[in-house]
C-alpha cells in the first residue's frame, strides 16, 4: 500500500478494509442517491470515496483532499446519538470534519444536501485545519 493510502485510511486494519469493500457493494437506497451526485469529482472537482475506512470506523463518504466525512443517518440513528457524537469526535482528532444528513433530507431535498456539501468543501479549502 502506498504511503498516501496508508495515511488516507488512518491506520485501518485489513479486516476493516475488507468490510468496507463489502459495504460498497451493498449501498442503501439513500447512499446510492448521494453517490450519484458525488462520484466522478462532481463536487468542485474533488474525489469522494464511498464506504471509506478511517481507523476502525467505516464512513459513508469521504473526501481526503479536504478531510470531510459525509454521513447519512437512518432511523436507527435516532437511538445512537451518543455513539455518533463519540465517533465524530474520534475523527475530529485527525482533523476530519463530519457532517450528517438524515435519509429524509436526502430523499426530500437532495439538492440542498449537495449544496451544503459543496459549501463545506469550499470552506475547508479556504481555511484548511490540517496545516497546509
Amino acid at each position: 500500500m502506498k504511503e498516501l493510502e496508508k495515511y488516507m485510511y488512518f491506520k485501518a486494519k485489513a479486516e476493516t478494509l475488507g468490510t468496507a469493500r463489502l459495504l460498497r457493494k451493498n449501498l442503501t437506497y439513500y447512499e446510492k442517491l448521494i453517490w450519484e451526485k458525488l462520484k466522478g469529482k462532481q463536487i468542485p472537482g474533488y474525489r469522494f470515496r464511498r464506504q471509506h475506512p478511517i481507523d476502525f470506523f467505516i464512513v459513508d463518504f469521504y473526501c481526503h483532499e479536504v478531510m470531510l466525512v459525509v454521513e447519512l443517518d437512518g432511523e436507527i440513528h435516532n437511538h445512537t446519538q451518543e455513539y455518533d457524537d463519540g465517533r465524530s469526535a474520534e475523527m475530529e482528532k485527525y482533523g476530519i470534519k463530519v457532517i450528517r444528513f438524515t435519509n429524509k433530507e436526502v430523499e426530500e431535498n437532495i439538492e440542498s444536501v449537495i449544496k451544503r456539501i459543496k459549501k463545506e468543501v469550499l470552506d475547508r479549502l479556504k481555511s484548511p485545519p490540517w496545516g497546509i
